[in-house]
C-alpha cells in the first residue's frame, strides 16, 4: 500500500511539473493565460483534476492493469498570444516532455552518485521517479490528440488540417484506450531507463 501511495504521489507531482512547465514557456513566448488562471504553481490543488489524478489511476493499480494513466488539467494556452503562434506552441508542447525527461535524469545522477541500489528506500524512489517520467515523455509524444505530440505535428499541417484533427480529440481519447496495451511505451521506458541507470538496476522490473 506504501508504495501505491508513493507511486501516485510521483505520478501526479510529475504531471504537475509538466503541466507548469506549459505555462512558463507560454509565458516566456508571451501568453500569460496559465499565470492569470493561477496555474504556475506547485500546490496540486489547482492542476488535480478528479477523476484523471485520483480515481482513475487507483481504479487502475487495484484492478491490476499493467498501464497507468493519469492527468491533471490541461494548463490554459492561448496561441493567438504567442510569438511565432505555431512555433511558440511546438516550444510549449515539447516543454512538458522535456521536463520529464529532465526529472528522470536528475533522479538517475542521484542514484549514480550517491551508489544507491534497487531495494533501498530511496533507490526504490527515484527507481519510480524516472519510469514514471519517461512513461509521461513517451506516451507524450504520441502525435494524436490531446497529447503533445499532436502540438508538434500541428506545426507541419495548415490551419485547417490542424482544426480538423483538434476536433477528433473526443475519438482519439478513446482510441488510445484502446490501442495503449498495444503500444511499445514499456520497451522503449526500459530501454531509456536502462541508459540513465544502467540495466542491473532496473532487473527487477
Amino acid at each position: 500500500m506504501d508504495g501505491i501511495i508513493i507511486a501516485i504521489g510521483i505520478l501526479v507531482f510529475s504531471i504537475i511539473f509538466h503541466e507548469i512547465a506549459h505555462g512558463l514557456v507560454a509565458l516566456w513566448f508571451g501568453d500569460d493565460t496559465a499565470k492569470m488562471a493561477g496555474r504556475l504553481t506547485l500546490n496540486p490543488i489547482p492542476h488535480i483534476d478528479l477523476f484523471g489524478s485520483i480515481i482513475l489511476p487507483l481504479i487502475l493499480i487495484f484492478t491490476g492493469s499493467p498501464v497507468l494513466l493519469a492527468w491533471a488539467k490541461p494548463v490554459p494556452i492561448n496561441i493567438w498570444k504567442l510569438r511565432g503562434n505555431k512555433l511558440g506552441m511546438t516550444c510549449v508542447a515539447l516543454a512538458g516532455i522535456a521536463t520529464n525527461l529532465l526529472l528522470a535524469l536528475m533522479a538517475g545522477l542521484i542514484i549514480r552518485l550517491a551508489g544507491l541500489t534497487f531495494g533501498s528506500i530511496f533507490g526504490n524512489i527515484l527507481a519510480f521517479v524516472i519510469l514514471i517520467n519517461l512513461v509521461l515523455a513517451v506516451f507524450n509524444l504520441i502525435p494524436i490528440p490531446p497529447l503533445d505530440g499532436s502540438r508538434i505535428l500541428m506545426m507541419w499541417l495548415s490551419d485547417e488540417q490542424a482544426m480538423k484533427l483538434e476536433r477528433m480529440s473526443f475519438f482519439f481519447i478513446i482510441l488510445i484506450f484502446i490501442l495503449i496495451p498495444y503500444l511499445p511505451i514499456w520497451p522503449i521506458v526500459t530501454w531509456l531507463a536502462s541508459l540513465i541507470v544502467g540495466a542491473n538496476f532496473l532487473s527487477p522490473f
